[in-house]
């Protein structure tokens, strides 16, 4: 698998920096992870814009999926050719209808570019997990510990493991669903002793390492870090807490897993 940082700003974007976004390939299958404010324009860095096979989007704040509207607009009005296929995007309960109204366009508009899946279609009732494919990838995903219906998301492929945390407080939720994962991509948004006693949003630097040695994991790569967080002192607490090899998503930063 590659690993392509799109965007890794948290909450907002920083100058330079979109919001949080990674492009995940393996066998010519091209996936997103997340599309923040600000991704669109930079994901044209990487290949054609529109040869994705899917997007996953592991919570409705904007900051992780407002860039869905313009992604509509660029695959609904792309001048000449054929219409393209339907792209999967899979997320939360009520993913359809927040892109359509975020775009100010209704339902049916959205669908006629989009196919909507839950990320939970085809789990037993009341579960808070499921299993999906999408080309070579297998999906898994957990809940996780956010003020909104928020996801962390593994992929597998050909022997290899990425695990992307999305937005979550600590939780054991992470940590089984990261364990023994060659990689895992972890929000770091907090700061210590800034951000003590804020519970049920966001890890700091440490709390990622933590979950990185509770899990297991191959390689720790710290996300999802707002412009007023001080990006390596988190990196600092985070090589304090795990043994393995830390880095900070950095857009452009390219990860062979």
């Amino acid at each position: 698998m590659k690993l392509t940082v799109i965007g890794s700003s948290g909450s907002f974007g920083g100058p330079g920096n979109p919001c949080s976004s990674y492009l995940v390939e393996h066998e010519g299958h091209r996936i997103l992870l997340d599309f923040g404010n600000g991704a669109l324009g930079e994901l044209q860095r990487y290949g054609d814009v529109y040869d994705l096979q899917a997007v996953i989007l592991s919570h409705l704040h904007a900051d992780h999926c407002v860039d869905m509207c313009g992604y509509y607009v660029a695959r609904k009005y792309r001048p000449g050719g054929v219409p393209l296929p339907l792209l999967p995007v899979w997320g939360p309960s009520g993913t359809r209808e927040r892109i359509a109204k975020a775009y100010d366009t209704d339902d049916a508009e959205c669908e006629s570019v989009f196919d909507f899946r839950n990320v939970l279609e085809g789990a037993p009732e009341g579960a808070t997990g499921n299993s999906f494919e999408t080309g070579p990838f297998t999906v898994r995903v957990t809940r996780v510990d956010h003020p909104v219906e928020a996801y962390a998301i593994r992929l597998e492929a050909a022997g290899r493991t990425l695990v992307y945390s999305g937005d979550t407080g600590p939780c054991e939720a992470l940590d089984h669903l990261a364990k023994g994962a060659d990689l895992l991509l972890a929000e770091a948004s907090f700061q210590e002793p800034r951000d003590d006693g804020l519970v049920g949003l966001h890890l700091n630097g440490r709390e990622a390492g933590e979950s990185a040695t509770v899990g297991g994991v191959g390689r720790l790569v710290l996300t999802h870090i707002p412009p007023w967080t001080d990006a390596e002192l988190n990196l600092t607490a985070a090589r304090a807490a795990y043994d393995g090899q830390v880095n900070l998503a950095t857009p452009g930063a390219v990860f062979q897993i």
